[in-house]
């Protein structure tokens, strides 16, 4: 039988290494690719929604897409943690 949760819908497509609280902003080291107006959902031991992503940034320059081995500034609604991972739906 298997495990409850062990697979959640969407592509895994990166890990959140660090979180600015006072901006609502998370750094996303991607494993794949994203662009805006991608649905993305975070998910982690206490975190879980589902958002659009409005804007992202690489080196404080807005871009449109970003692709494997990039990191990433990604304008975020709710509190998320280092480690949590980032799924696209």
């Amino acid at each position: 039988m298997p495990e409850k949760n062990a697979t959640i819908e969407g592509e895994k497509i990166g890990i959140i290494s660090h979180y600015f609280g006072q901006i609502n902003v998370a750094v996303v080291n991607l494993s794949g690719e994203l662009k805006v107006g991608n649905s993305i959902r975070v998910k982690g031991a206490t975190t879980d929604f589902e958002m659009e992503v409005d804007s992202m940034q690489i080196d404080k320059q807005p871009v449109n897409e970003a692709s494997s081995g990039q990191s990433i500034g990604l304008k975020i609604g709710e509190k998320v943690r280092v480690g949590d991972e980032v799924y696209k739906i």
